[in-house]
């Protein structure tokens, strides 16, 4: 671990003190993001299966000890009941709140996994002059249910979430050179081109994140994304769990290029 760990811990005290609640696209671009699923420890094992049985979509970065806010391998000083801009609560399958702080609802059953996120090679995408539309516009990625099944574990199961980003087509093939470098925050993408072919209907309508325009001359490009446990919960309706908000990130203090393959 190393780089500038002081830029996260700015960042994360940001978070903390409840002055940044949106989607953290872009920021501390050369630190690792990574999305959050939170369950009882009852639920966790079965869960930890299906991200084994599914790692383009579900690579595990960390997986906490019961109770144990702190998450030691990913930053010195994270508290994942503060670290994060916005969060989900669920229960049974729905979302009922989206709290900015989940202190009050913490319990010493709680086990939390990070898990890699596309953000993460977007640093090594710009780097390499491909141009990333909702970064430059500044919104959230656009994120897609699709039809593409993901592998079952226990109670968990569901379908496969992707996330979009429009390119010129000799750009998509350097997007898929550099991204396969990054096994660990979902790699190469699943698809590229017709969206109808994955089961979007409407790529104008993401399920999450933000509309980006697909340009006449561009395809669009899906990556396996790591909202794929929130389709997941609401398939399995867990009595009680928590999630980050799709697009607000837990900001690590790994380096994007730490986790690239030689």
């Amino acid at each position: 671990m190393g780089g500038d760990i002081a830029r996260a811990t700015h960042v994360r005290q940001v978070i903390r003190q409840g002055r940044w609640t949106r989607h953290t696209s872009g920021l501390a671009s050369q630190h690792v993001q990574g999305n959050v699923v939170i369950l009882p420890s009852s639920d966790a094992g079965d869960f930890l299966l299906y991200c084994q049985r599914n790692p383009k979509a579900c690579p595990v970065l960390a997986v906490s000890n019961a109770g144990e806010a702190a998450l030691p391998t990913l930053g010195h000083d994270i508290d994942i009941r503060t670290d994060l801009p916005r969060y989900r609560v669920w229960h049974h399958g729905a979302v009922v709140d989206e709290p900015t702080d989940i202190t009050a609802l913490w319990r010493d059953d709680l086990v939390t996994f990070v898990i890699g996120c596309s953000f993460s090679f977007e640093q090594a995408l710009m780097e390499a002059g491909v141009p990333l539309r909702h970064i430059d516009q500044g919104k959230n990625v656009a994120m897609y249910r699709t039809g593409i099944a993901t592998e079952s574990a226990g109670i968990y199961g569901g379908p496969m979430v992707v996330s979009m980003r429009p390119m010129k087509a000799a750009a998509a093939i350097r997007a898929v050179q550099i991204t396969s470098r990054f096994p660990n925050v979902h790699g190469a993408p699943v698809h590229i081109g017709d969206p109808a072919l994955i089961g979007i209907k409407d790529i104008g309508a993401p399920d999450y994140g933000d509309a980006v325009e697909v340009l006449p001359d561009e395809v669009p490009v899906f990556w396996a994304c790591g909202v794929t446990p929130q389709a997941a919960l609401m398939q399995a309706r867990p009595a009680f769990c928590i999630t980050h908000a799709p697009g607000a990130m837990l900001i690590t203090d790994l380096l994007n290029h730490e986790l690239a393959s030689s």
